[in-house]
């Protein structure tokens, strides 16, 4: 009889769980804040929520810390490799979770907005019975916290994210929660539902190319691994057009989530129709980690093959800082002004993302966490100028702002000039390092594109600052609503952050600079 030979085990892969913690407990929080939601009394549902949405943000933060620490700074590959926890993957989780603490704490504020921002029944026709007895409600709908933590534990496995595929989940996990919470606004109800069907069909539209994208380069490189992909790019005999039209499609996804223009259109009308604190949720932290993600497909998947795209952003780049500085001068709503100022803002980075060096990658990071606190900032205070229509955004309301509330039009203006890039901000800081990779890589042209754009761009932020300070009040104007402990908050991170970082950045700079992309 023949001998029988030894079956050979099939050996698992090391999934390496201890380096996802930070992600876990984000989402693992998110599946017990709905089982709260089911289960809890209304009553105590507000208190709980918010408790748990903090605290576990807050954990998430130290753990965070901790493994931060203990980094030997090559990074693993947890997950079957599907995912990479690097220096850079950490810097972007602290980032995303210090923005999502404070977006928590705008959601949850009760005392701006009479019951909190946000209702059930969105769909209920404005200007009903049933409309104006839901508006006029104290409870707040606290479905939206499960929301927003499984938004932010998908853009913590988005940026981390090291093949196309979990890539792709992530971007579905982030995006899904964020067009429902635009569509609850507690007031103007049509428009927050309009932004929402928008931001829905455009996201799914977006989705189609970045799906498309991920099947030709997976039909190019025979897999969806961004090293693979990269090695397949640096040396195989298969026609490069899988790769040329892969790599445009993918892209063009990508760009759709951060608000790069010309794929910009949703950001307007949805940062105008969207809850307040729903925007600077989106503004802030779908900024970084879409970029985040930008960042790890440009330098691990597309580096080898950078000589075949990079011009073609170049073009890119220079659209988005001109269409976001020309058109938000001609902009009456302060929203969508700050909506095109945003867009403006991704051509800077995009410029910082081209520059495939670790000053371009550690540059770019940095742009993201000045730009997250100061936006965060300036919607909280947004949310406060208030008539008797809810908030007042149309910019001419602001007239005289100085003399009705001093301190909430100097917060205003320093924002604002953070956003212009005036030294002594942290807006100076970001477009400092981003233009210095630039050059250092060759893109002195982009630079100056980047400069001039910067300069008009600077007219609309002054517009609204000599309006507040130059002009006198209405007597039917807005006022400044009080605000609560939570929106305080908020806006004190913000504000405090945006001027550390522009008076002693280099903590933070060093700390992006700590290491590259493991894969």
């Amino acid at each position: 009889m023949a001998q029988q030979q030894p079956q050979q085990l099939l050996e698992l892969p090391d999934f390496l769980l201890e380096h996802m913690v930070p992600v876990l407990i984000v989402l693992g929080a998110a599946c017990v804040s709905v089982l709260f939601e089911a289960l809890l009394p209304r009553h105590l549902r507000w208190s709980v929520q918010v408790f748990l949405s903090l605290f576990s943000i807050a954990a998430a933060a130290v753990v965070l810390v901790v493994k931060g620490l203990g980094e030997n700074g090559t990074g693993v590959l947890p997950m079957a490799k599907a995912l990479a926890v690097d220096y850079p993957t950490l810097f972007l989780w602290g980032t995303l979770l210090a923005l999502g603490f404070g977006s928590i704490l705008l959601i949850a504020d009760r005392s701006v907005e009479r019951g909190g921002y946000f209702v059930a029944h969105a769909a209920i026709r404005p200007g009903t019975i049933q409309d104006r007895a839901q508006a006029a409600t104290s409870g707040m709908q606290t479905e939206v916290f499960p929301l927003a933590l499984f938004a932010l534990g998908g853009m913590m496995t988005f940026v981390a994210a090291n093949d196309l595929l979990t890539m792709f989940i992530a971007l579905e996990v982030l995006s899904l929660p964020l067009y429902l919470l635009c569509a609850l606004a507690r007031r103007r109800r049509l428009i927050s539902q309009e932004a929402a069907v928008k931001y829905f069909l455009l996201g799914a539209f977006a989705s189609a190319f970045f799906l498309y994208g991920l099947a030709l380069l997976y039909g190019y490189a025979g897999s969806v691994n961004l090293a693979a992909i990269a090695n397949a790019a640096a040396g195989n005999e298969r026609s490069d057009t899988l790769l040329f039209a892969g790599v445009g499609l993918l892209v063009v996804g990508l760009l759709f989530k951060a608000a790069v223009g010309p794929f910009h259109t949703w950001s307007p009308d949805v940062y105008q129709g969207a809850p307040t604190p729903v925007t600077a949720f989106m503004a802030a932290c779908t900024k970084v980690a879409a970029f985040g993600a930008i960042l790890r497909v440009f330098q691990v998947a597309l580096k080898s093959s950078s000589w075949e795209w990079q011009y073609v952003l170049w073009a890119v780049a220079i659209v988005s800082m001109v269409i976001g500085a020309v058109l938000g001068l001609t902009q009456s709503d302060i929203k969508r002004m700050i909506a095109y100022s945003s867009v403006a803002h991704a051509g800077f980075l995009l410029v910082g993302s081209i520059a495939l060096t670790p000053q371009g990658l550690s540059g770019t990071m940095f742009y993201l966490l000045a730009y997250g606190f100061t936006t965060l900032a300036v919607f909280g205070v947004i949310s406060l100028v208030r008539d008797s229509n809810g908030e007042a955004t149309d910019i001419k309301q602001w007239a005289g702002l100085a003399k009705r509330s001093p301190l909430v039009a100097a917060v205003f203006s320093f924002l604002l000039l953070a956003l212009a890039g005036i030294p002594l901000t942290s807006g100076f800081i970001g477009k400092f390092v981003v233009f210095a990779a630039a050059i250092e890589d060759g893109a002195a042209p982009l630079v100056v594109v980047g400069l001039v754009t910067s300069a008009v761009a600077a007219f609309f932020y002054l517009r609204i600052i000599v309006l507040m300070y130059f002009q006198e009040p209405k007597e039917d104007g807005p006022t400044v609503t009080v605000p609560g402990a939570f929106t305080v908050m908020a806006i004190t991170l913000g504000v405090t952050v945006t001027l550390l970082l522009g008076v002693v950045p280099q903590f933070a700079l060093n700390w992006a600079d700590l290491g590259v992309f493991a894969f």
